[in-house]
């Protein structure tokens, strides 16, 4: 069949955006191609609110044909952290057909060449950007995420990401030229001349491990990386949180056709209630490279059992933000209620530890001692969340038991500043909704270490007294080296503190965020400009996005010639 989508139309198109891109990326200034405000959507072909909430609802009860080989059964069974039971069903695949059909589509997609794999990637995010609301509400409802950060983190943002790894990746490819005359001076005999061409060749098949809590987020990164630098694609999704994955890869499918590919270059591989197919098909030797964001345990296993692949993993780490002093104190209390309650805390970046000096810090409304630090942030989160209505926009669901239960063991770690409660959604009744509780911790008490020293995933944080900023730069390393962090945060108000906190971040390859008292929070990433992860201490192996993360899932193959 010919392709309905030719190479001339796919660059036409999409050839400005990757430029965009390719700019920005060296730049690191603000620029998205995916508008984050809801009115934005129901034009151009793409799905307004109440269309996307009737697409999403249409899928309820329904089953998903990718149209995949090697489909043996039908699985499902997903149920809202809000309450309600999907009822989609995915197609189960016979690996041992599904990833032999993914291969054959390869030697046509490696020789496509860089820049039309790239505007290939780019139709398949335009087509998921413009069903944005549709995405929104599945991600919504297997993440728990409230439906604005679920519309802005699982649509936009996620599809920024996206591109933001077809244009590191298309970089790397095209840093070789295709092609070289290479001529050599022999004196009086005549030159040595060899014609050289070069190739970039995908290293097989990627293999994607969904998470839970941000499926298309920390999904789309390594999908459209290994997809643009030539390999196909298996995207394994959390079982909890299959749909939005299924639908991009619904999606990908559809363009891959249309550009006259083969669709089994991207397909899924849904699992059985308690199958645990991830460990299989990690080590399968058709798998040549891994994306995975989740625990620490599984992270680790993979990465030191899946030998015969690229693995990238982001992990779990301890968060850590140092509080010594402040010149906008009411900002900073704000900003960092905002920062623990956001997504109840479900969040990889979230801050855990806040270490404050015991005797206190210097603010610009005078000296605060200890106790009134955290008295204050526990007013601050309190009064943020004080209205039930915001508590719901902002907290969303806890995403599964377990979280709720780290949440209720908390309280027995130490003197509670902040109690949780119970908030009550009245969309949802059977949601489990929580405001985050703060535990009192002192850094010189050995018991208490055991608790800070630990990641506690959700809403959980601890106030953890230190003799000096000088303890508390060093339980800041110390923590960053041995536990990891994804994110660090400081307030000072003194350049040799800001200094000693930038350079622990510095060698223990953390990102560091100074004294956010506005709009911008620690737990926030924006594509194109920040990274998130640096791949240089435990809680991760990659950064989102650089060159390292694109630049391995290919290698250059030459071929030379005489002249």
């Amino acid at each position: 069949m010919a392709a309905e989508l030719t190479a001339h139309q796919l660059i036409a198109q999409h050839r400005p955006t990757l430029d965009q891109a390719l700019e920005t990326i060296r730049t690191r200034a603000y620029w998205s191609p995916h508008p984050e405000h809801p009115k934005a959507y129901g034009e151009n072909g793409s799905l307004d609110t109440a269309a996307g909430k009737a697409a999403f609802d249409a899928l309820l009860g329904t089953r998903l044909d990718l149209g995949q080989p090697g489909t043996d059964g039908w699985v499902g069974g997903e149920v809202s952290p809000y309450g309600i039971e999907l009822g989609v069903e995915y197609p189960h695949a016979d690996v041992d057909v599904l990833l032999p059909a993914m291969k054959a589509g390869q030697r046509a997609w490696r020789d496509a060449g860089a820049e039309l794999r790239a505007m290939v990637c780019l139709e398949i995010l335009k087509r998921i950007s413009d069903r944005t609301m549709e995405f929104a509400h599945a991600v919504m409802h297997t993440s728990g995420q409230a439906f604005m950060m679920a519309f802005q983190a699982g649509g936009p943002h996620a599809q920024d990401r996206g591109l933001e790894a077809v244009a590191y990746a298309y970089v790397e490819q095209v840093r070789t030229p295709e092609t070289a005359e290479w001529t050599k001076p022999q004196g009086k005999r005549d030159p040595l001349a060899l014609t050289k061409q070069f190739t970039p060749v995908p290293r097989g098949i990627g293999l994607v491990i969904g998470c839970n809590t941000f499926p298309t987020w920390n999904g789309y990164p390594g999908l459209f990386a290994s997809l643009a630098t030539g390999n196909a694609v298996l995207v394994k999704p959390h079982p909890r949180a299959v749909l939005p994955l299924a639908l991009t890869v619904q999606v990908a499918r559809e363009v891959l056709t249309e550009a006259g590919f083969d669709p089994n270059l991207v397909a899924l591989a849904a699992e059985r209630p308690g199958e645990g197919i991830a460990k299989t098909l990690a080590t399968r030797p058709e798998i040549r490279i891994v994306d995975y964001t989740g625990s620490t345990a599984f992270g680790d296993w993979l990465e030191a059992n899946a030998r015969q692949a690229q693995v990238f993993t982001e992990k779990a780490g301890v968060n850590t933000v140092i509080v010594e002093s402040a010149d906008d104190y009411k900002g900073m209390l704000a900003n960092l209620a905002f920062s623990l309650s956001l997504y109840s805390g479900q969040m990889c970046t979230t801050p855990q530890n806040l270490l404050i000096p015991r005797d206190g810090i210097r603010t610009d409304q005078g000296p605060k001692s200890y106790d009134e630090v955290v008295a204050d942030l526990a007013r601050a989160v309190d009064g943020l969340l004080g209205d039930d209505a915001r508590a719901n926009a902002l907290l969303g669901a806890i995403v599964n038991p377990d979280v709720k239960a780290r949440l209720e063991a908390a309280a027995g770690l130490g003197e509670v500043a902040l109690a949780s409660r119970e908030v009550t959604n009245p969309e949802f009744p059977d949601a489990v909704v929580r405001t985050p509780v703060i535990v009192k911790l002192d850094g010189a008490k050995p018991d208490d270490e055991a608790a800070y020293m630990s990641e506690c995933f959700g809403p959980v944080s601890f106030a953890v007294a230190v003799d000096s900023a000088t303890d508390a730069v060093e339980l800041l390393r110390r923590t960053v080296r041995e536990k990891g962090a994804m994110t660090v945060g400081a307030y000072t108000t003194d350049d040799e503190v800001e200094q000693a906190v930038q350079e622990a971040c510095l060698e223990e390859a953390a990102q560091l965020s100074l004294n956010l008292t506005g709009g911008v929070y620690v737990n926030q990433t924006a594509a194109f400009s920040d990274f998130h992860g640096s791949g240089g201490n435990p809680a991760a192996t990659a950064a989102l996005c650089d060159g390292a993360f694109v630049a391995n899932r290919f290698r250059v193959v030459e071929v030379r010639r005489e002249a």
